[in-house]
């Protein structure tokens, strides 16, 4: 079972392209890093791609923007884990921060789990947007009972004053914005260009680091494969001395 797939597997040695092709036909998404993955919303919807009905989709948060809520997606992947008795570890605490190398493995296990359930064949009949649509319904809802019930003790107490005091704050705020309005578009444009170009300065460092670190890393792979393979144990090494060059055996 790919649930107990070791290290040295070849499941670990997919690459970044084609897990994101994989991930972006199974579920007709645009992902082009590994890192946005790193909510736990599409490890979910997997799950939830090869055993229809077992994932509550209604609790899966995918328009999660911090760690807390990717928390919670990884709860509900915890759950459907336990549900089906499959017996891997999620490390939560690594996947949370986004970091490529360890999104990365988490997606090889994935893919190689998701290919070892019914061959790999996707389910025909599965519509991946009509499922994602589901999502983070039942959250939505009991947040905005909570905000509704909150307004509603503040809005009888406060609807007098605020009646009164409206005319006057908004002469108020007029007053102010036409006083603000002229330096703040002068300054504005400027800002927003220097902020733009330092944004894709930024982008363009960080692609570069990521390529330079993928590179090192695919080589430290394969030079742990070379030095585990049986037959470099007969091979003669050669060595040099002042005057002479001899081989001998490991």
């Amino acid at each position: 079972m790919a649930s107990n797939i070791g290290m040295m597997d070849s499941a670990y040695f997919v690459g970044r392209n084609e897990l994101l092709a994989w991930i972006n036909s199974r579920l007709q998404l645009n992902l082009s890093r590994i890192e946005e993955a790193a909510s736990g919303a599409v490890h979910v919807q997997l799950m939830d791609m090869i055993y229809p009905g077992v994932v509550p989709m209604h609790k899966v948060n995918f328009d999660a923007k911090t760690e807390y809520d990717y928390i919670q997606n990884y709860k509900v992947l915890q759950e459907v884990f336990n549900k089906l008795k499959i017996d891997k570890h999620i490390e939560v605490n690594k996947l949370v921060k986004a970091r490529p190398l360890d999104n990365l493995e988490f997606l090889q296990w994935m893919k190689r789990y998701c290919d070892s359930v019914n061959g790999g064949l996707m389910n025909e009949n599965y519509n991946p947007v009509e499922r994602r649509a589901k999502g983070g319904k039942e959250r939505n809802t009991k947040a905005s009972l909570k905000h509704s019930k909150s307004l509603q003790p503040n809005n009888s107490v406060n609807s007098g004053s605020c009646d009164a005091d409206s005319s006057t704050l908004s002469r108020s705020l007029s007053a102010k914005q036409r006083s603000n309005g002229a330096a703040f578009g002068a300054n504005s444009s400027s800002e927003i260009q220097a902020l733009t170009q330092e944004v894709s300065d930024l982008r363009l460092s960080v692609d570069q680091l990521e390529k330079e670190r993928d590179f090192y890393f695919a080589k430290l792979r394969d030079i742990e494969v070379l030095c585990q393979t049986p037959e470099l144990e007969n091979i003669p090494t050669w060595s040099k001395d002042r005057n002479r060059i001899s081989c001998e055996h490991i």
